[in-house]
């Protein structure tokens, strides 16, 4: 059974750093599209920062400079290194696998809470 499990949100506070870890397990194999998303309270949920197999990365605006996403391909794992954080980083933060064939996977989702 294919699942994705994410780890390591919690509360910190402004200025600190967390590191999120996501692990795919069954049917995901580490050929896969990877992601982090995030939602706020009454918020969309918004895409925060991606990497590709061939490790390229992408990364919303707002967390440019503070946040790096990576991988290990043979744990099926991808991290999101959070440095800086600010009050608004406040969500549930969420990861996202893609298949080769295009099968979409979520996590349950991870709550990073930052208080000032």
């Amino acid at each position: 059974q294919a699942q994705v499990v994410e780890s390591g949100g919690g509360l910190v506070q402004a200025g600190g750093s967390l590191r999120l870890s996501c692990v795919a397990s069954g049917s995901i194999t580490g050929r896969a599209a990877m992601a982090w998303y995030r939602q706020a309270p009454g918020n969309q949920r918004e895409l925060v920062a991606s990497i590709t197999l061939a490790g390229t990365t992408n990364y919303a605006d707002s967390v440019k400079g503070r946040f790096t996403i990576s991988r290990d391909n043979a744990k099926r794992t991808v991290y999101l290194q959070m440095n800086s954080l600010k009050l608004e980083d406040t969500a549930v933060y969420y990861c996202r696998v893609e298949s080769l064939v295009g099968y979409v996977y979520w996590g349950q989702g991870t709550q990073v809470t930052v208080s000032s």
